[in-house]
């Protein structure tokens, strides 16, 4: 199927389900519920702001009200500052139940002065194991910078501050599933992972330096929302809008993300041969 017509069909679908709906400047108290902390989240500033926080005794986190079938998403992150190690601020799509779909950002806390590293996944029907790992070439705890996934047919995209660090194409025409069938809902949380996190768990949660906590504004959504009592597909301005569902690395932005790539990427699922001695995985022939 080519990629028009790979967006048409996802056009009708989405007409079928109530088309598109748009959260651009939304409010976190209209479009998130804080699912679990016991009050260690909390949405400030008249909904402009949330904020996350971990103590010993418990981290915290919310979730989108919408679930979205395709979309470009952005939300703008201040993560944990200082020693941060053993700490997770996960940020995620992902669907439920046993063979859920998952486009990942996790930001793994660091050492003092030590670079976070960028995690990034993509699940289908239940199969992750699609690892790349960053640092970013900023203080990502000094100011807010945006995340954006983009996420429509043919590819994922995921982004800082309007830079490509990774795409990932569909690779379903040599058989790797693809997530497109599963609508997903948004994720966060703050939480203690000092078994793993930090240079493998040889880097322990610091409690002395608790709480921490991880803040979020600026989320907007152009997606389509499945079931959604709003439409925003019946005027061809909104239409324009949604350039997401063709939307492709051009020349500069291929260049961007390989500067990225050799500069600050420390990790890539594709080029692990010790984990994968019989062969890559068959999505890295897409995806390198």
């Amino acid at each position: 199927m080519t990629s028009s017509s790979n967006s048409r069909l996802v056009l009708v679908m989405c007409f079928m389900i109530s088309a598109f709906g748009i959260a651009i400047g939304a409010k976190f108290d209209q479009e998130f519920d804080i699912t679990w902390g016991d009050g260690r989240a909390k949405i400030l500033n008249n909904g402009d702001l949330l904020t996350l926080t971990l103590d010993k005794i418990s981290g915290s986190g919310f979730q989108s009200k919408n679930e979205y079938l395709f979309g470009k998403i952005d939300m703008q992150l201040k993560l944990v500052h200082g020693n941060s190690a053993g700490t997770v601020t996960a940020y995620y799509l992902s669907s439920q139940g046993a063979t859920h779909d998952e486009i990942d950002f996790e930001f793994l806390g660091n050492l003092s002065g030590d670079p976070y590293t960028l995690h990034t996944n993509v699940f289908s029907q239940g199969k992750g194991n699609r690892e790349q790992q960053f640092h970013l070439w900023f203080d990502p705890t000094a100011d807010f910078h945006t995340y954006s996934i983009t996420w429509n047919p043919q590819r994922i995209i995921f982004y800082v501050d309007g830079t490509p660090i990774r795409e990932y194409k569909n690779s379903e025409s040599i058989g790797v599933s693809y997530p497109k069938n599963q609508p997903m809902r948004i994720y966060s949380s703050l939480w203690n992972a000092d078994d793993w996190a930090t240079r493998g768990g040889l880097v322990k949660t610091d409690w002395s330096q608790a709480p921490f906590s991880a803040s979020y504004r600026n989320f907007s959504a152009n997606a389509c929302i499945p079931n959604s009592s709003s439409s925003c597909s019946s005027n061809s301005a909104t239409l324009t809008s949604n350039s997401w569902l063709n939307e492709e690395l051009d020349n500069t932005s291929q260049e961007r993300l390989k500067w990225v790539q050799k500069n600050y990427m420390v990790y890539d699922y594709c080029t692990d041969s010790k984990r994968f001695p019989q062969g890559f995985p068959a999505d890295c022939v897409q995806n390198n």
